[in-house]
């Protein structure tokens, strides 16, 4: 005798559910794979090379034009720095010989540099009793810069006596008529 198969009436219907299943666990496992990795950053652009450092190269001083001062010594300098302001303040200058009262006298020391600049006055004795006379005195300094330039010194520093009379006019220690 044969052994028959006993069939279930179920047995075409478990098959289709079987497949179902299988491919319902496939797509939830699907879902869990893990994404795809983010693409590559882009390379940074290329790095031009720095550019040379820039060198500045001073600009070489214009020759100096005005005159020049031979020389060797401060004490020199004074005759050609008095003899400079007075071209430059011929109209202020006090002709003859001063009268034997003043309205000031000052001392004064003149820092000039290379170029015959004027870099500084200092009063070494002030007349402070008449404030406008020293305003004026330094203004007349100042304004007939440049000096001759000192070529055997670096910079000099000279002294000058400023004989002040009343009317405004002057005369300097160094290139005096005299007084009376």
């Amino acid at each position: 005798m044969k052994p028959t198969l006993r069939q279930t009436p179920n047995a075409n219907v478990n098959t289709p559910l079987w497949w179902g299943a299988f491919g319902l666990a496939l797509l939830i496992l699907s879902g869990c794979s893990t994404p795809p990795p983010p693409p590559a950053p882009a390379p940074p652009p290329p790095v031009a090379p720095a550019p040379p450092p820039v060198v500045k190269v001073p600009e070489p001083e214009p020759p100096h034009t005005g005159p020049i001062s031979l020389a060797r010594t401060s004490k020199e300098y004074r005759k050609d720095a008095a003899a400079h302001l007075y071209g430059h303040q011929s109209h202020r200058i006090y002709k003859g010989r001063m009268p034997p009262m003043l309205e000031a006298v000052g001392v004064l020391n003149v820092d000039i540099d290379h170029k015959g600049q004027v870099k500084g006055i200092e009063w070494m004795r002030a007349p402070k009793h008449v404030p406008m006379v020293m305003a004026e005195i330094e203004r007349m300094v100042r304004s007939a810069a440049p000096y001759p330039a000192p070529k055997h010194l670096r910079q000099v520093t000279y002294t000058e006596t400023w004989l002040w009379h009343k009317s405004g006019r002057f005369q300097l220690d160094t290139l005096t008529e005299g007084q009376d």
